[in-house]
């Protein structure tokens, strides 16, 4: 193999497909980034078995040929390189790097015996726009849980139908929902559990990305693709196992109604929930008290060895069942930080069904986000 390509191309194709190559003592080679060439590309690919990652640069290709190089060595080496062209030349399974003054040389290990990558081909895809798809993602990726016992509860459902895509994740004790619709309908329904390792990478390698994004599915697998700017070819491929089972039939954990419903400003809300934080017991919690007559919420903790605190927010309050009476609630602090710092807007809704029933925090003015959480059940 003998290839010319740009330091900055290399720089960052090595940046993406280095996150999943690790340290695997069980399988080294697991441990090293896979160069090959395609007519006028240079492809790099890496995988921990269960998510592979494929990036291809454009470069000028003299002779075409594979190695498979050790990922932190490789990467760390072009990074420091300036930004110039770099020659790549493979011999004897050593990869030698050329680039202005600076020349090394890298043992590699045998193409032929990095673990097959697998492909999904065909017309079943669906388009995203990334920007949406990436930000939903993150609103809902925090909330899965790690669990042996029932592991589809360890990744994100998303259920796609014919004018929208559901990405919804949960661990039981809370639950977050985002809606994004397509600007065309589409006659693919198709619904999977994506792993939480995916759904983190697939953020970080396009969350400042433009354009729009592939799905591919297969039965088992799903395959996330980005273009090259340049040319129709793919610049970035992700392929990801997904998680067997059934996702819970969570719809009905959702309240329907609600007997007191909060208007407050997010970032006060957040604030004094916070500052309660400070004075809450081992459990974490805190009571949200919700007076109708004076349109005010007090929020509540004690700490028997620490100390007490007390806030008061005004709030528009509109009361479901007409009743006038104060609901109290008390809720792990941290549920609630973590669901008010996913949602956008100003003003948050906080619907609350009493001592036991569960709470949903949604954006003021945007259906398309919820936050359920289950309360803390008073003994």
């Amino acid at each position: 193999m003998k290839v010319i390509i740009l330091k900055e191309n290399l720089n960052n194709g090595l940046i993406i497909v280095s996150r999943v190559a690790g340290k695997n003592l069980t399988l080294p080679i697991l441990n090293n980034i896979l160069l090959t060439t395609e007519k006028n590309f240079l492809g790099l690919s890496s995988t921990d078995l269960e998510l592979g990652i494929k990036y291809w640069s454009l470069g000028k290709i003299e002779r075409e040929g594979s190695l498979t190089v050790p990922a932190k060595a490789l990467t760390s080496f072009v990074n420091l390189l300036p930004e110039k062209k770099i020659n790549l030349e493979v011999k004897n399974q050593v990869l030698s790097i050329d680039c202005e003054n600076n020349q090394t040389k890298i043992k590699g290990l045998d193409a032929q015996d990095y673990p097959i990558i697998p492909k999904i081909e065909g017309e079943n895809y669906i388009e995203l726009n990334i920007l949406p798809f990436c930000e939903g993602i993150s609103q809902v990726v925090d909330f899965t849980a790690p669990n042996q016992t029932r592991p589809e509860l360890s990744g994100i459902y998303l259920n796609f139908q014919r004018d929208r895509v559901q990405l919804t994740a949960t661990d039981s004790f809370r639950l977050a929902e985002k809606t994004l619709y397509f600007e065309e309908k589409t006659n693919k329904e198709q619904s999977f559990i994506l792993p939480q390792k995916t759904a983190r990478e697939l953020i970080n390698i396009f969350s400042e990305k433009r354009g729009k994004l592939k799905l591919y599915f297969s039965p088992n697998q799903v395959l996330f693709e980005y273009p090259m700017p340049e040319t129709p070819h793919p610049q970035i491929q992700i392929i990801s196992r997904l998680i067997e089972g059934d996702y819970p039939d969570y719809q009905g954990i959702i309240p329907k109604k609600y007997e007191v419903q909060v208007v407050l400003s997010k970032n006060e809300l957040l604030n004094q929930i916070k500052t309660a934080s400070i004075f809450s017991g081992k459990g974490n919690e805190v009571r949200i008290k919700v007076n109708p007559k004076k349109e005010e919420v007090e929020i509540l903790s004690q700490n028997p060895e620490l100390g007490e605190n007390r806030s008061v927010l005004p709030g528009k309050i509109s009361d479901s069942s007409d009743k006038t009476k104060e609901t109290e609630t008390i809720f792990n602090y941290r549920f609630l930080v973590d669901g008010l710092s996913n949602i956008k807007s100003s003003k948050v809704v906080f619907e609350l069904n009493g001592e036991e029933g569960p709470a949903v925090l949604r954006p003021e003015g945007d259906t398309n986000y919820l936050y359920v959480v289950m309360p803390i059940k008073t003994t």
